[in-house]
């Protein structure tokens, strides 16, 4: 194939000075062809964007209109803190991706973005919030200062059971004989300057982005749109979208970003692949290990020449060859993921086995 392609795999045997030439004019064409071939109005993934580009204070607009859409009332951003998992690492994972907003008003807004399964998220999201509040807390501050924070977990896998893609979860204390709602006093009103108990007490965002099903019918669904397709419509109008639609857009970035967001991309399918391995072989070897099972207990059955036989093989058959048949494939999965490096915890998470098994094998 002719054209930049092949200019650009071209000067292997070349001197040292028109290596270095050519060297300068290849990045020249590499940003040439890849404007070439994508599209203007190509978004860059909310994901990547909130862990590069979105902590610059020229970049605020953006977010401050996702937590307005979101929490429905004006947000203003003052800074946004590092978090230990956003954090630059050695090999930039993007499992896990959390950023912490200080808001005008004193509130601490947790932004968590999940693309991973993980059974027990729901209590790193307590975690998280309790330790938000302990960290704000200098010692010797009275209680009225503890700090109001709200967490936004955006996941993109399926989390719980339910039928909607956005949940809101707050604090209120019920009445157990007259089911009334405990109210705040005049006083204290004042003294925490809140209205209500729950407007005290953290509350939480999930929005379930999977579940979406791709039909806007307000300003907040415009943004969910985005988060599942990273792509703004024309007619687009929710806060915030209209600079993202400006500045998040791949032919914005630089050489060096682009090839960073290509390479998140790729780990993006390869995290779905494994996921996908994994669930369509455990599908694939319980049905086997079923099948396997009722024809063992049959034949187990006829020998003995009575049903509690048959039943009892049938029902040995299944349980002994599901569990066989996935503790296997889920060591042999655990040995692929450690050989390419995947850190041990990740491998324990995806395939149930504990870091010691996996240390063994």
């Amino acid at each position: 194939m002719g054209g930049v392609g092949t200019f650009l795999q071209k000067g292997s045997d070349k001197t040292d000075g028109e290596s270095r030439v050519e060297t300068g004019v290849e990045k020249i064409f590499f940003l040439f062809y890849n404007r070439c071939t994508m599209s203007n109005k190509k978004h860059i993934r909310f994901d990547w964007a909130i862990k590069k580009l979105l902590r610059s204070k020229a970049n605020f607009d953006i977010l401050e209109g996702f937590l307005s859409e979101l929490l429905a009332e004006d947000i203003k951003i003052l800074e946004i803190l590092d978090s230990e998992t956003n954090k630059e690492t050695q090999d930039d994972k993007f499992d896990r991706i959390d950023v912490l907003v200080k808001e005008a008003s004193g509130q601490i807004i947790i932004i968590e973005i999940q693309n991973t399964r993980e059974l027990d998220y729901f209590l790193r999201v307590l975690y998280s919030t309790s330790k938000v509040i302990s960290e704000n807390m200098k010692e010797g501050m009275p209680y009225r200062e503890v700090k109001k924070v709200i967490t936004v977990s955006v996941v993109y896998f399926s989390l719980g059971q339910g039928e909607d893609y956005i949940y809101h979860g707050d604090t209120t204390f019920k009445g157990i004989h007259k089911n009334d709602t405990l109210q705040l006093s005049e006083k204290q009103k004042q003294l925490f300057n809140r209205p209500t108990i729950s407007s005290i007490f953290p509350n939480h965002y999930i929005i379930k982005v999977n579940d979406f099903d791709d039909v806007a019918r307000n300003r907040l669904d415009e943004w969910i749109y985005f988060l599942k397709n990273s792509e703004i419509k024309d007619e687009f109008s929710a806060k915030g979208l209209a600079a993202a639609r400006k500045k998040l857009i791949e032919i914005n970035l630089g050489e060096e970003e682009l090839r960073a967001y290509r390479h998140y991309l790729e780990q993006l399918h390869y995290e779905a692949s494994i996921a996908d391995t994994i669930k369509f072989e455990a599908e694939y070897d319980k049905k086997k290990a079923r099948e396997e099972g009722k024809k063992e207990g049959i034949e187990e059955g006829k020998k003995e020449g009575i049903e509690e036989g048959k039943k009892e093989g049938i029902e040995e058959g299944k349980k002994e060859g599901i569990e066989e048949g996935k503790e296997e494939k889920a060591r042999e999965i655990a040995k692929r993921l450690k050989t390419a490096g995947d850190p041990l915890e990740k491998i324990s998470t995806i395939t149930g086995l504990s870091i010691s098994d996996i240390e063994k094998l």
